[in-house]
């Protein structure tokens, strides 16, 4: 998926959208790590420092969170912790 560099939504914004529709609809699931920037910049090509932003949205949304030495995971959406048996 390729980002619009001439339009009003800026690249960290549009690189949010398309990683949270990937967590919306199953292709990166919960529990599972989200691209690391180096992937995300290959894909994307865009700095670093817009990836972070982009990654800082969906944590801010309480979508995916950071595991430290591991990567940025999704987070499980279920909110029933209550053991089952």
């Amino acid at each position: 998926m390729s980002i619009d560099r001439e339009g009003p939504v800026p690249p960290y914004r549009q690189i949010a959208a398309i990683l949270r529709a990937r967590i919306t609809d199953g292709s990166i699931p919960a529990g599972r790590r989200i691209p690391s920037l180096v992937e995300m910049e290959a894909e994307f090509d865009v700095a670093r420092d817009t990836l972070r932003k982009a990654v800082k949205v969906l944590k801010d949304e309480g979508l995916v969170e950071t595991v430290t030495g591991m990567g940025v995971y999704v987070v499980n959406s279920d909110t029933d912790d209550t053991p089952v048996g």
